[in-house]
């Protein structure tokens, strides 16, 4: 089955609303958006924070990367789901230190900042 027939038409990632669905590459669904990591005012798209589909699952961050297509009403992933980066109650080792010196570790601390921010 191919999802993206049902997730209407493309959208830029300041359009995308949270709890649009996220489907992996294989069309599984792996999760809902629940935030979007940008810099709005240079206009740079880091990700998305993906809220699991189970309780017993934790969040996950899509690197822009990571991401093939933003739509209406899905974000198709060009990784399958498992290659999502998942923040822990730190930050992996080295994404604080080095993370001026590698984009990925950059946008996956922002989103580890997200996650860790209590509600």
């Amino acid at each position: 089955m191919n999802v993206v027939e049902d997730l209407g038409a493309k959208v830029s990632y300041l359009a995308l609303a949270v709890g649009t669905r996220v489907y992996d590459v294989d069309s599984a669904p792996v999760g809902v958006v629940e935030h979007v990591v940008a810099d709005e005012r240079q206009d740079i798209f880091h990700g998305v924070i993906v809220a699991p589909p189970g309780p017993d699952q934790s969040h996950r961050f899509a690197h822009r990367e990571q991401i093939a297509d933003l739509y209406e009403r899905g974000v198709v992933l060009s990784v399958p789901g498992a290659e999502m980066h998942e923040p822990g109650d730190d930050p992996p080792v080295g994404v604080v230190e080095n993370a001026d010196h590698n984009p990925v570790q950059a946008d996956l601390r922002r989103a580890w900042q997200r996650l860790s921010r209590p509600r």
